[in-house]
């Protein structure tokens, strides 16, 4: 099935939502009616959607209908992947050749918005307790070779089905910080997915990132972020849950970063494909309706910011 979204939106980015925006990560968002989040996000102004859990907007045929039922395209979907596990691993490639198969059958009319398989890795428990800098450790220097090497099949699954994958960086988990991010970029040639607010939080410098990796980043989520949260999280002993619950990842332009200063530079480094906004909700106690006002205003913003 072929996607046709007409001329509006034959730029060079197209903007879609996320179900982690409205905290479909859990018990209680998973059971959310996955036709009504479509509406809300096609209502809000949005031109896709990432995948959210893997299966929960369908299976096969059933997430392409779907998609086209909302004139929603797909921008991708996250994939953990146990790359510091040799035999976890092997497992796992199951679950992401499942999901190829899937995304493929969301075929966009423009090839450069076709879905991005999210590579990334499960969380690490020390790192997920104790979230953002000051970091301990994620992968031994000893281990980094078989790590990448994983990290560069799993990629070469990707490409094998057709689709050009972005690995995400990501707080709480083995590849968080800039020095990580460009260790992986040194070991492979697998493409990033620029995550605005967990770089932040992990110590980094989204613009100069932007800047250092324009030729290797294969999507981008925008996100904002709020370090004075982060640091009295960690004071009081919270996880990166509990980061979440108080709203470290807040909406657009009421966080640290300078989102339209972002866009303008995303815009000016030539960066085609999918921008994707995450603004991560708890999976408990969600206000809908605040939600949804967050993400027709996050959309706003970035309209009025050009993208």
């Amino acid at each position: 099935m072929v996607l046709d979204f007409g001329d509006p939106m034959n730029g060079a980015t197209r903007v879609a939502s996320a179900p982690v925006n409205f905290g479909i990560y859990g018990s209680n968002g998973a059971s959310r009616d996955p036709d009504e989040l479509l509406a809300s996000m096609a209502g809000a102004g949005y031109d896709g959607t990432d995948s959210g859990p893997i299966g929960y907007l369908g299976a096969d045929h059933e997430l392409a209908g779907r998609l086209a039922g909302h004139r929603l395209g797909l921008a991708g979907g996250w994939v953990d992947l146990r790359y510091g596990d040799p035999g976890g691993f092997e497992e796992d490639l199951g679950g992401l050749r499942r999901a190829l198969e899937w995304f493929s059958s969301a075929a966009p009319d423009d090839p450069r918005f076709a879905p991005r398989p999210t590579l990334a890795c499960p969380g690490n428990p020390r790192r997920f307790a104790r979230p953002g800098v000051p970091v301990q450790p994620g992968v031994p220097d000893a281990q980094w070779p078989a790590f990448a090497a994983r990290v560069q099949r799993a990629a070469d699954v990707c490409r094998a089905a057709g689709l050009e994958p972005a690995f995400h960086h990501h707080l709480g988990t083995d590849v968080e910080t800039t020095e990580e991010v460009e260790r992986l970029l040194d070991l492979t040639d697998v493409g990033i997915c620029l995550d605005t607010g967990h770089l932040w939080l992990a110590g980094g410098d989204p613009p100069a990132a932007l800047r250092a990796w324009a030729g290797r980043i294969t999507q981008v989520h925008i996100k904002d972020a709020r370090r004075d949260l982060l640091s009295q999280t960690r004071a009081d002993g919270g996880d990166l849950t509990e980061l979440v619950r108080r709203g470290g990842f807040c909406a657009l332009g009421d966080g640290d970063l300078d989102i339209p200063g972002f866009a303008a530079a995303l815009k000016e480094c030539g960066y085609t494909g999918w921008v994707v906004v995450e603004q991560d909700a708890p999976a408990t106690g969600q206000d809908l309706d605040a939600i949804l006002a967050d993400q027709r205003a996050n959309r706003e913003l970035l309209r009025r910011a050009g993208l």
